[in-house]
């Protein structure tokens, strides 16, 4: 049984490392070493990052790579995509090319409202609590001047505080349901700050307030928390064409590779199970670009989720259609992103992508990562309905099985050549492998 271990934040990274290899991996040589392959050499940038987190022993590698060729709003960008999955940055450059010849994207960004919430028990009189609500709520909006001031200077700060009765859900159960605006920051922390002083104004005040009775003076903060969930900071990216300007072959004409198009994707607004794998195409694209860029890739991916399942049902983000000949192809996702402030400001790799993207604002990097989304979105419907899933992404994968495989330089490049002409399958691989080493 691994022993427990007591003060470990306290120990400096080589007796946290002694204790992990001596109590886990029996090759405590080579476990070490893989540690230390990790370390960044130079002592002040590996100490930045040690910084980032708790108990950091290494580092953990991820790809940093770029898709080329994108046109946003008439502007060429190379987007920056963090991502360790082979066939999502290749899928998202060949969109990119495809639609360069037909205009390129457009993105627009709907609203930037953030939210977070004071959750609070109150028994007593409804009706008093409103008016109590009513009387105070200037007296929590001055309370948090000295919090937003240098947010206001950038044209952000609270933009409103509700009272919403939740009883309903569960007994004597309170919001003060909170709206902001964090401009270029993603604004979790200063949120955060805001509503915790808001909790301690509304519970003091209570205290004071007359009309209240003894127990209803006791308002219970329960916690105070912003929201991951922003169906009102939303950024909508599409593309245009004629249908006649859509994939025409031999095997499939323009117009129903169009129609072809459109109906997988009815089928992911439809059919949950669909849906999900359909969407988790679409965030390839967009965590790899929120990664590269230092924001929170699990706050987009839980808003995006709770977005796919607001009308009650989980649905596909991107939707298509056929309107005066014309095909579009869209999305609408809810993107809370900072280009300022947490990693931006700190992660070397971080700074080199923004400024990839000379140096996007917030509404900027949102119309950017939407856009890689249905980019990506777009890579995998094409292939769906044309050559299959598994034709680009296996060739895309082939050097993930030599390497598995400890495949020699020579073996790769002739492996690779054999492949240009036959369909990649795992089974196959190895077989072509064991025949060139027999």
């Amino acid at each position: 049984m691994i022993p427990e271990v007591t003060g470990f934040s306290k120990l400096n990274k080589q007796q946290k490392i002694d204790w992990l290899v001596s109590n886990h991996f029996k090759h405590t040589k080579k476990a070490e070493q893989v540690l230390y392959t990790y370390w960044n050499t130079d002592k002040q940038l590996q100490q930045l990052h040690d910084e980032f987190a708790e108990n950091t022993l290494s580092n953990f590698y991820l790809p940093f790579s770029i898709a080329p060729n994108f046109t946003i709003n008439n502007k060429r960008y190379t987007i920056p995509m963090s991502i360790e999955e082979s066939s999502v940055v290749a899928a998202a450059s060949n969109a990119a090319k495809f639609w360069n010849k037909r205009g390129g994207f457009t993105a627009k960004v709907i609203d930037t409202q953030k939210i977070g919430q004071v959750h609070f028990s109150f028994i007593g009189d409804t009706t008093k609590l409103v008016t109590f609500f009513n009387s105070v709520k200037p007296k929590l909006i001055n309370s948090i001047q000295p919090i937003e001031a240098n947010m206001k200077k950038r044209g952000g700060g609270l933009l409103d505080i509700e009272l919403r009765n939740k009883t309903g859900d569960i007994p004597n159960y309170y919001q003060l349901h909170c709206t902001f605006e964090t401009v270029d920051a993603m604004g979790a922390n200063f949120i955060n700050t805001c509503l915790e002083k808001f909790a301690e104004v509304l519970q003091l005040k209570a205290l004071e307030w007359d009309a209240f009775t003894t127990s209803e003076k006791e308002i219970e903060i329960i916690m105070s928390i912003l929201s991951n969930y922003v169906p009102d900071c939303i950024v909508r990216a599409e593309v245009f064409c004629n249908v006649k300007d859509l994939p025409n072959t031999s095997e499939i004409s323009s117009k129903a590779y169009a129609e072809k198009f459109i109906r997988a994707v009815t089928i992911a607004e439809k059919e949950p199970f669909r849906a999900v794998t359909h969407n988790k195409g679409i965030m390839n694209g967009i965590d790899a670009v929120v990664i590269a860029t230092g924001n929170d890739f699990r706050a987009i991916e839980a808003g995006a989720h709770a977005y796919a399942a607001k009308n009650g049902s989980y649905s596909s983000l991107t939707h298509a259609y056929i309107k005066n000949n014309i095909f579009t192809y869209y999305i609408e996702i809810p993107l809370a992103v900072g280009t300022i402030g947490g990693l931006t400001s700190l992660h070397p790799m971080v700074k080199l992508a923004l400024e990839l993207l000379n140096k996007p604002n917030a509404k900027q990097l949102m119309e950017i990562i939407a856009v890689a989304g249905l980019a990506q979105n777009f890579g995998a419907i094409n292939s769906l309905i044309t050559t299959g899933i598994q034709k680009g992404h296996m060739k895309m994968h082939l050097l993930n099985i030599l390497n598995q495989c400890n495949a020699t330089a020579e073996e790769k490049q002739q492996i690779v050549q054999y492949f240009t002409k036959n369909t990649v399958t795992h089974s196959e691989v190895i077989k072509q492998l064991e025949l060139l080493r027999s």
